[in-house]
């Protein structure tokens, strides 16, 4: 385990670290665990998937009508909360896996959903300014250019509008640090070994502890979505900060 960079140049760090990663090796990844995303989830945070997904839900509000937009949406799981809560709502997704998505839809189709699915790069969202109400981002950030992605929710939002985030985060405790890449690094392997997943997710172990080793704490995480023009910034943690989940509003004009 080593100090992370500094806040200042991180973003330019874990692009380079990461670019071949991200750009050519996660898509494979995520179409060999399409099928059983969610059980694995499930079953690598010893069952606690479920409550953590209703604890970012907590964090959200929401108003009849609204339209949202998830991203990096995967298998649909906050896109069929919202509108199990709020059924008036215009849900959209993004992803650049379509093989998640079609587990998504699939998803959303049996409960009598309706989530409008984009398949793209979500650095660079296919939507007009200022389009959206809610927009939500899940699970996916170590994996992006932070940066980019949240400017780019920040112009596809209403003035006003709300940005909700939630992602394993790099603990601020250096001691829960260790203690956490050591539990991921068994957790991965009997994941894999379980779900019998193929050589391209295998591949990756070791990158999803790189990943986190290189992203933010709760509050650096707070402070770029400042920097990035957002206002009314808060955020939340659950074990001992390595789960976390942020809300940042658009200012109105």
């Amino acid at each position: 385990m080593s100090s992370p960079p500094p806040l200042a140049v991180r973003e330019q760090l874990r692009e380079q670290r990461f670019e071949k990663v991200w750009s050519q090796e996660l898509n494979d990844a995520f179409a060999d665990v399409a099928p059983y995303y969610d059980r694995a989830n499930v079953f690598a945070s010893f069952g606690l998937w479920n409550s953590l997904l209703q604890s970012f839900m907590s964090v959200i509000e929401l108003h009849p009508g609204e339209r949202t937009l998830d991203v990096c949406a995967g298998t649909n799981a906050v896109g069929i909360a919202l509108l199990r809560r709020e059924p008036s709502l215009e849900v959209h997704a993004i992803d650049r896996s379509a093989a998640m998505q079609v587990v998504g839809k699939q998803r959303a189709q049996a409960l009598g959903f309706n989530i409008g699915s984009t398949i793209g790069d979500v650095h660079v969202l296919p939507f007009p300014d200022n389009h959206f109400d809610v927009v939500t981002l899940q699970w996916a950030s170590r994996h992006l250019r932070v940066k980019d992605v949240f400017s780019e929710i920040h112009r596809v939002l209403k003035p006003g509008g709300r940005f909700f985030h939630c992602d394993m985060l790099r603990p601020a405790n250096p001691t829960v640090e260790r203690i956490y890449y050591a539990y991921l690094r068994v957790c991965l392997s009997l994941t894999s070994l379980m779900f019998r997943s193929n050589s391209a997710a295998k591949s990756l172990r070791t990158y999803f502890i790189d990943a986190l080793e290189m992203f933010y704490s709760a509050d650096e995480l707070s402070e770029v979505l400042r920097g990035l023009g957002y206002c009314d910034v808060s955020s939340k943690t659950r074990m001992a900060g390595t789960i976390g989940f942020h809300r940042a509003v658009k200012p109105a004009a």
